[in-house]
């Protein structure tokens, strides 16, 4: 009988190169990239990854930008509800 492999996920094009807190951290990058979410316009589980910083809802279309690796960063969301606030002000 022939022996089990090893599940591999995103770092099996590095091998056993490069240390393994970098590809933890690279398994980390990659699984939050390729992660579906949901779309500001529709609600729908759609949203993909275009380029960095460049978010495409395959359902309605919209192209929005946002962080490297996630839609919406820490920062962008402190800025839209400072914005929201300012604009509640005037």
């Amino acid at each position: 009988m022939m022996g089990r492999t090893k599940k591999i996920g995103p770092t099996g094009g590095l091998k056993a190169r490069y240390g393994a807190t970098v590809r933890k951290r690279y398994i980390e990058v990659v699984t939050e990239t390729k992660r579906r979410r949901r779309c500001p316009q529709c609600h729908m589980r759609s949203i993909k990854r275009q380029s960095v910083g460049l978010w495409r809802c395959n359902k309605c279309g919209l192209v929005f930008t946002g962080g490297a690796y996630t839609p919406s960063t820490k920062l962008g969301e402190t800025a839209k509800r400072a914005a929201k606030s300012i604009s509640a002000g005037s």
